[in-house]
This record gives C-alpha cells, sequence and structure tokens, in this order.
C-alpha cells in the first residue's frame, strides 16, 4: 500500500491520484474519476475535488493509497 503525506489538512481526489503515480495528468485522473473507475473509502467516487483527509483509502486499478 502507498502512502500519501499531507501538507496541509486535505488533499483533493484529483491531486492524490498524480501524487501517487496512479494516472499521469489531471485529464486522466478526471475521467478515471468521472468513469467511476476510482473508490474511497469503499464508495465509488465521481467528484474529482473530493477532499481526502488522514486516514481515507483510495482505491484504483488494483491499487490502495493511504492518506496520511
Amino acid at each position: 500500500m502507498d502512502r500519501i503525506q499531507l501538507r496541509e489538512d486535505f488533499i483533493k481526489l484529483g491531486q492524490a491520484l498524480k501524487a501517487a503515480g496512479l494516472v499521469q495528468t489531471g485529464v486522466e485522473a478526471k475521467y478515471a474519476v468521472l468513469d467511476g473507475l476510482v473508490k474511497v473509502n469503499g464508495q465509488t467516487e465521481t467528484r474529482r475535488g473530493r477532499k481526502l483527509v488522514s486516514g481515507d483509502l483510495v482505491e484504483f486499478e488494483g491499487k490502495t493509497v493511504k492518506i496520511e
């Protein structure tokens, strides 16, 4: 499981996907989220701007990233 360290109180979902290296661009992140391919804490998430906080788990293409 990969991890992302927060520098602020939160990180947006699209930014987290890029920071974790799960997508290359913001456009890729946008379409992955809009197409329902990303889960946050086990639930499909369709909002690219969803704010993630410490403890959240992001799943995409069989990979999981923990926000810390």
